[in-house]
């Protein structure tokens, strides 16, 4: 297992489809109406802007159920990820570097990923109450009027994940 503490063009390079690795770091929650008001503000310009620094950033396809008490984060299982594809191209060229999800991508988004040099991991589908245990801090960054598919900033240790398309556009899905 590869240990990977946040992400560089570095080792983003040194990872192969089907490696697994421990991934340390900050991560964004993002789904579907997240991904969508996100384009529309980075794409707007003059003075909206992404509410996080997308250059090097990781968004996790997630929207995590309600926090239970004495917990950091409920649980927070990957959601289907094609959902996302077409909005990943355009945050790829912003230079979003990696994306955590479940299931097969467009090839428009594995050109992408080849393109702009990142990198699509997946997340232990079924086991969000597990991957709520990686999870250490949380806190609010944008769109609190989507709920639970709001983004968010996870701060995660040592998050077991599995390179799903490399950035050379190596798949483990053949």
């Amino acid at each position: 297992m590869k240990r990977i503490i946040g992400l560089s063009s570095f080792n983003i390079a040194k990872l192969k489809a089907g490696d697994e690795v421990s991934f340390s770091g900050v991560i964004y929650t993002a789904r579907d109406q997240a991904h969508k008001r996100l384009v529309r503000d980075i794409g707007r310009g003059k003075g909206r802007e992404s509410p996080f620094d997308i250059k090097g950033a990781v968004i996790y396809y997630c929207g995590p159920t309600k926090t239970p008490k004495g917990k950091v984060i409920g649980s927070c299982g990957p959601t289907t990820s094609s959902r996302m594809d077409e909005f990943t191209p355009f945050l790829l060229k912003q230079g979003l570097k990696g994306m955590i999800g479940k299931g097969r991508r467009s090839q428009e988004v594995i050109t992408a990923i080849k393109k702009y040099r990142s990198v699509y991991f997946l997340a232990p589908a079924g086991c969000g109450a597990l991957i709520s245990k990686y999870v250490k801090k949380v806190e609010p960054v944008a769109y609190a009027d989507l709920g639970p598919e709001q983004i968010l900033k996870l701060e995660v240790e040592n998050l077991p994940l599995i390179v799903a398309i490399d950035s050379k556009g190596g798949s483990i899905y053949g």
